[in-house]
């Protein structure tokens, strides 16, 4: 008896630059990108507001998802720089679009 096992690639869950859909509150199901990890509790998020409708604001890490698309944005970055960068990775009109959460 043979047994294969698949090597399981994890992305860390919660890092810069990484997109997440907020779960919890009024902006549930809107998408936001992750400026900074505080600590293991909290990160800052950022939509930015002219985009997604999101403020700078500090979120608990277990009321956002993490999603599979991450941008190259540096630790602290300002609303200007991440809008930037998204319209560069062709990732705005995508981030306008709300999730469907449970």
């Amino acid at each position: 008896m043979y047994f294969v096992f698949k090597e399981i690639v994890r992305m860390p869950a919660i890092e810069v630059g990484r997109i997440c859909v907020k779960q919890v509150g009024r902006e549930s199901g809107k998408k936001c990108v992750v400026i900074d990890v505080m600590d293991k509790s909290f990160a800052l998020v950022t939509g930015p507001k002219k985009v997604t409708g999101i403020k700078r604001r500090r979120v608990n890490i277990n009321h956002v998802m993490p999603l599979q698309d991450k941008i190259e944005v540096k630790r602290g970055a300002s609303d200007e720089e991440v809008a930037q960068v998204l319209e560069a990775a062709g990732k705005l009109q995508e981030m306008t679009q709300p999730v469907k959460t449970a």
